[in-house]
């Protein structure tokens, strides 16, 4: 993110992570189509780096100190005045009364940080990790921010059951449908069947799709917005009783998150497999299933 204070401020200031350049990173959406990468950290890792803040016109500088923080904060788009901090760590790098001359660098360490939620940036909603650099003077204070990307890994469920269900219009139609299991990690593969055991409609198509469902804020002020990750037609043509249509999905290639449940109070997100039969005068037929994502560490 870029600087908080104005091109008139009289120092320049870097915040440097140790091992930046060694680390994962991930491309982050902002506005528009601009996106932004930023080194990954892990749930209880520690963040080290130094600060490095550079006068200006080589003067000397008075300061009543220097701080640095580690917030995770989450951020409501249409309530843009608050900010909700659920972690706030500070570590003091100058004490008050203190000169800065030409270039300092101030070394900082956050040491094996319970970063409880992972990082999501969705369509109502941002949760963030981010260092902020403060240095308090008498006129006003100066202050830098640096984002972070935290991942959050988790075992995988110990109760996985396939998913079975049936859907159908009475005398018309009668489908069973079937997946293999009901969470999956990121990079997992979706099996699964479909059984048309009674077809009197005239089916043109199938198409099977992943929604992200997105839900924000309490209510009265309860925002819903559901996002489409991928569709894809899985049969063109009309089908006969009997028939069997295999499902095959992988998961690698799509931008999926964790399952979010209720993050803090303040937001979920949920995913869906969405199943849509399309008969010849564009009548649509859906069945829709929760699944769970989570995250999984990778070779």
């Amino acid at each position: 993110m870029a600087s908080l204070f104005s091109f008139s401020a009289p120092m320049d200031i870097d915040v440097r992570l140790n091992d930046e350049h060694e680390r994962r990173t991930v491309d982050v959406k902002l506005d528009g189509s601009a996106k932004e990468s930023l080194p990954v950290y892990l749930d209880g890792e520690s963040i080290q780096g130094t600060v490095v803040i550079q006068a200006r016109n080589g003067k000397k500088l008075q300061h009543d100190g220097i701080k640095v923080e580690l917030v995770g904060s989450i951020e409501m788009f249409f309530d843009r005045g608050n900010r909700y901090e659920f972690l706030s760590l500070a570590q003091e790098l100058g004490t008050p009364g203190g000169e800065l001359r030409q270039s300092e660098t101030l070394p900082f360490e956050f040491k094996d940080v319970e970063m409880m939620y992972e990082s999501y940036s969705g369509v109502n909603v941002k949760l963030r990790y981010f260092l902020r650099v403060t240095i308090m003077r008498r006129m006003a204070e100066v202050t830098k921010e640096r984002e972070i990307w935290v991942h959050s890994f988790r075992l995988p469920p110990d109760v996985n059951n396939a998913i079975k269900m049936e859907v159908g219009i009475e005398d018309c139609l009668h489908i069973e449908f079937e997946y293999n299991k009901s969470k999956y990690h990121l990079k997992d593969v979706i099996v699964g069947k479909i059984y048309f055991l009674l077809v009197r409609i005239k089916i043109k198509h199938m198409e099977l799709s992943i929604i992200r469902r997105e839900t924000t804020g309490n209510a009265p002020n309860q925002y819903n917005e559901s996002e489409t990750i991928t569709k894809f037609e899985i049969m063109d043509g009309a089908p006969v009783r009997g028939e069997t249509i295999p499902i095959r999905l992988f998961l690698g290639g799509f931008e999926l998150t964790p399952t979010f449940r209720d993050v803090n109070k303040k937001f979920s997100a949920r995913y869906y497999l969405n199943l849509v039969l399309v008969d010849e005068e564009n009548r649509r037929y859906f069945k829709q299933q929760e699944i769970t994502f989570f995250r999984i560490p990778e070779n």
